[in-house]
């Protein structure tokens, strides 16, 4: 009898394991057709043609494929996580969700850790320098030769890091037992290492996010359409028809050989264009459209960066007065034992809808930083170098996603996996400061930008914007001169 209940306890085992690799594995493969997509809208056409570059191109673009699709998923765990652990609450014995149970969520966690070691520290460089590669002096060109200069630049990067990384170790801890450790691979180099990144991740977030929370609302503001208060659109739409018509027939009476002066036209042309087809939009869009939507989204916009700033207010208290506060604190309950907020789905819903604003926020704050402008990719016009730092970018915030939601104390969620294994969380001053900076500089992005119309008044009221002592040209709106003279707010 015994025997046949451990047969039957592995066979369980066994199915489950099946169920849970099969889950897997169709969750990854949407995750990484959607990606495809994505990189063949932004990827140059050009790069297409039959030979020994498009090989490796088309290499190229299935492992930047495969990094998005994990960062993608790393995105979406927390939520489904959390999520997940609702559902099991609300339904403990529902047949039908069965599989939705703690192994697979453990399983999704190390699965995501680990693939985002093997994107960052493997593929991503073997992609890069796979494209960069001729093949060393004297050998027989070819995929061969390339591959074998990848693979040696790869050990050579890899010797870099690791000694790098041990050496820091080392004059940080200077304890005998400590770097002995250093030697066991698997066990404490490889997650150090990746809390080195999720750190570095974490202080980008901190620098993107904040910028990327006042710039939803310009990018918003360009994407829908705003109330006609006071406004001529059709006043608007001639002036810009007529001066259209204008750079129309001067292109049209230019000689081919003044090659400058055609470009700069054909690309004032070019903006008169879009902002006339902007103009037109407005004019059509309905009166719901414009007098409803744009202030609910604003409104929305508001309420969610509010709730944000308050959480990590609260989250600062809670780390003052409580240790369990702490990032790297005790182990909560367990999947589907306990809710992870205190008021129940709602609440689970709330930090789901604010985990995701904050990483569309951070892109866009990214994006929004001068130092990263150039990696914004482009329709049909992105070289796979462009796309390789897109990815690895996007990578690392996605992977420090999760550490910063539970280090602002966004959601309460224990980190499984490799993700929880960082020493730092546990460092009081570090996680400490680190809401302090969020909560300031999220607050002096949000006051610079709603004062920002006021402080230029006062600047053109006092004469002092002649020079330029307020730099708002990124989030204020573009302004076109009129055929009359007169600058008019489009």
């Amino acid at each position: 009898m015994e025997g046949q209940d451990e047969v039957s306890a592995r066979e369980q085992h066994f199915h489950s394991q099946v169920r849970e690799s099969t889950i897997c594995f169709l969750l990854f493969a949407i995750l990484y057709i959607v990606s495809y997509f994505i990189i063949r809208r932004y990827k140059r056409k050009s790069d297409e043609q039959e030979d020994e570059d498009a090989i490796v191109n088309r290499i190229s673009l299935c492992l930047s494929t495969f990094t998005l699709a994990v960062s993608a998923g790393a995105v979406l765990l927390l939520p489904f996580s959390i999520i997940s652990n609702e559902i099991l609450l609300s339904f403990p014995q529902n047949y039908y969700i069965q599989w939705l149970n703690g192994s697979l969520i453990h399983g999704l966690w190390n699965l995501a850790s680990l693939f985002s070691n093997l994107c960052l520290f493997v593929l991503m460089p073997f992609a890069f320098f796979f494209l960069e590669s001729e093949g060393f002096a004297g050998l027989k060109k070819g995929i061969r030769a390339r591959i074998l200069e990848t693979l040696v630049m790869l050990v050579l990067l890899a010797l870099l890091i690791l000694g790098i990384v041990w050496v820091a170790s080392a004059l940080i801890d200077k304890d005998a037992a400590s770097m002995e450790s250093l030697y066991d691979l698997w066990e404490f180099y490889l997650p150090y290492l990746y809390s080195c990144i999720s750190l570095m991740g974490c202080l980008l977030l901190l620098l993107c996010t904040p910028v990327g929370l006042s710039r939803m609302f310009t990018v918003m503001g360009q994407l829908l359409v705003k109330p006609t208060i006071l406004e001529d659109l059709d006043e608007q739409i001639y002036i810009i028809t007529l001066e259209e018509e204008a750079l129309q027939r001067r292109l049209n009476g230019l000689s081919s050989s003044v090659e400058y002066n055609i470009m700069e036209l054909e690309r004032e042309l070019e903006n008169v264009k879009t902002l006339k087809t902007k103009l037109e939009r407005r004019k059509k869009a309905s009166a719901w459209e414009r007098n409803l939507v744009y202030p609910a989204v604003m409104i929305l916009l508001l309420i969610e960066t509010s709730i944000s700033v308050l959480l990590v207010a609260c989250n600062i208290l809670c780390l003052l007065v409580d240790e369990t506060a702490m990032p790297k604190g005790t182990r909560g309950p367990g999947i589907g034992n306990a809710s992870l907020s205190a008021f129940g789905f709602v609440g689970a819903a709330l930090e789901i809808i604010l985990i995701f604003y904050l990483m569309v926020s951070s892109v866009v704050g990214f994006y929004s930083l001068r130092f990263f402008g150039n990696f914004i990719p482009k329709k049909d016009d992105t070289t796979m170098t462009k796309i390789i730092g897109n990815c690895v970018s996007i990578l690392v915030l996605s992977s420090a996603l999760p550490v910063m939601s539970r280090t602002l104390g966004i959601t309460r969620f224990d980190l499984l996996g490799d993700f929880g294994r960082f020493n730092w969380l546990g460092n009081f001053y570090i996680v400490l400061s680190y809401n302090l900076l969020f909560a300031i500089v999220t607050t002096l992005c949000l006051v610079r930008k709603f004062t920002s119309a006021v402080r230029e008044e006062l600047f053109k009221a006092l004469g002092l914007h002649k020079l330029h002592l307020s730099d708002t040209s990124r989030d204020s709106e573009t302004s076109k001169p009129s055929a009359n003279g007169h600058h008019k707010a489009l």
